[in-house]
């Protein structure tokens, strides 16, 4: 089975707006995704890159641009008016539910990309990311437990580190063997090169 990675950070919209053509891809190439969740923050920090937002004539054209791709792909998609998001928790919740409870954490990560690029949700508000939690199901007091594991802070570490050691300066960013892609437009070349593998 051909596989390929993906990884990704809960706050970008770039990040959403190509996790929603994942099965899509998977079903055309016959392949599987190795969903690897990064810290964002920690990638840029690593190397000296920035959100297109803190530029603000390229944040606004950004947003309008993401706006297109997601009219393309038939998707609902907003910009959060309280982005910048703090992912952390977040992302230490999809790492923790990859070592604990794999067979849970698509169905989590669907709904943190849908309250933030959806539902313009404040995820830096405990009390909205609990009942987000509930809502799909997951326990919020068993969640923030397992974020608080040393085990999945050292995983959510690793794998940023892993990402940055591949090159990986932004989200999202595919590899296809040893071919990097980076953003949402370049799903033609992962599709292709995953044909060609």
């Amino acid at each position: 089975m051909k596989t390929f990675d993906f990884y990704f950070d809960f706050g970008s919209p770039a990040a959403y707006l190509a996790f929603t053509q994942i099965p899509k891809l998977e079903a055309e190439t016959n392949s599987t995704v190795n969903y690897k969740p990064m810290l964002l923050g920690g990638v840029f920090q690593a190397t000296g890159n920035h959100s297109p937002a803190t530029i603000p004539a390229k944040g606004k054209y950004t947003f309008i641009d993401f706006s297109r791709f997601a009219k393309r792909y038939g998707i609902p998609f907003q910009m959060n008016p309280h982005f910048p998001i703090n992912t952390l928790m977040l992302m230490r919740g999809a790492v923790g539910l990859q070592r604990t409870h794999p067979e849970k954490c698509l169905t989590y990560c669907d709904a943190m990309f849908k309250a933030i690029w959806v539902d313009s949700l404040n995820m830096n508000d405990p009390v909205v990311l609990g009942k987000v939690l509930s809502d799909k199901g997951f326990n919020p007091t068993d969640m923030m437990a397992l974020c608080g594991e040393q085990s999945t802070k050292d995983g959510l570490k690793a794998i940023t580190e892993e990402a940055v050691a591949r090159g990986v300066f932004g989200a999202p960013t595919f590899f296809v063997g040893g071919q990097m892609f980076w953003g949402q437009d370049r799903l033609e070349w992962v599709q292709e090169a995953l044909k060609n593998q």
